[in-house]
């Protein structure tokens, strides 16, 4: 008897299981670009506006496609669901701000001390020690300790450990959603965030956010970095295990860096390159030397 080689298969089965990786490189990419292009709001609505634009028409979007209000919550449920929601706000308010001031890709990296961090508390393996401490050295680098080429502007250092603070809370407190229909339980979260954020930006920007020409960015620039990326992780989600899920997720630094040099002109010194691969490393690494709790699933 005869087995069909990996290069005889037929086209239509390499196509199928190619399709959901496609699905995470495409979400990596379209958050990424969508991110570079909002950040070019930033001279006319300032981060905040650019934020209140990306997680306003991100909730109107969810609302609309899941219709939330069709299933009963519980007052738990709904308490749940509002908390995961506050932090996902937290999370990008202070996502954007920190990339006022620092490049994309190394805001990024930092953040991912968050998911690093509860990978750490879910998993007590050694390994896992030595990821976190490969994290901590590739931070280091980007740490403004002292006047160097490479070293970060504190305040967005600061902000991008929020980042990463709020992501490890958002994983933290997205598990307790976990029972709830998946759509309902993100519409509501973003809706919620909504609340949180979309303030901010109308205190700074005002009438300035209802420009029509500024409203289709702002809305681009919802599909290209919250709605699109969530659509394709739903599709990838279903058949990448989650350990390579989240191997592959932990390439998003790079991706950041790459996309920030070619749009937006960040060009990162050789320093910064090495902690951000440090920072990949590790993340990569916690995700194999942990398990399904240790994920590191999709925060922007």
């Amino acid at each position: 008897m005869t087995t069909l080689s990996v290069s005889a298969r037929p086209p239509s089965t390499l196509l199928l299981r190619a399709a959901p990786y496609a699905a995470l490189a495409c979400s990596i990419t379209a958050f990424c670009i969508g991110t570079s292009y909002g950040k070019q709001l930033f001279p006319i609505v300032g981060a905040t506006g650019t934020i209140a634009y990306r997680v306003g028409f991100s909730a109107l979007i969810l609302l609309l496609v899941f219709r939330p209000w069709r299933l009963s919550l519980t007052r738990a449920d709904l308490f749940a669901t509002m908390r995961y929601g506050v932090v996902l706000g937290l999370m990008n308010l202070s996502f954007y701000l920190a990339i006022r001031t620092i490049p994309l890709g190394l805001a990024i990296a930092i953040e991912f001390l968050g998911p690093l961090t509860v990978s750490l508390l879910y998993s007590r393996r050694p390994g896992q020690l030595a990821m976190v401490a490969m994290a901590a050295i590739g931070l280091a680098l980007l740490l403004p300790l002292h006047e160097s080429p490479h070293a970060l502007d504190p305040a967005g250092v600061g902000f991008a450990l929020m980042t990463g603070l709020c992501w490890g809370l958002y994983i933290v407190f997205g598990k307790k959603t976990t029972h709830l229909p998946g759509g309902q339980a993100v519409a509501l979260g973003m809706a919620t965030a909504a609340l949180v954020v979309v303030p901010f930006g109308i205190v700074e920007a005002g009438a300035t956010l209802l420009a029509p020409s500024l409203v289709l960015t702002g809305l681009v620039t919802a599909v290209l970095s919250s709605a699109l990326p969530y659509s394709l992780e739903m599709i990838a989600l279903k058949q990448i295990p989650a350990n390579r899920f989240g191997v592959l997720m932990s390439l998003e630094p790079a991706a950041g860096a790459v996309a920030g040099g070619v749009l937006l002109g960040e060009i990162l010194l050789p320093m910064q390159w090495l902690a951000v691969a440090l920072v990949v490393a590790a993340s990569a690494g916690s995700v194999l030397l942990g398990d399904a709790k240790a994920d590191l699933p999709p925060a922007q």
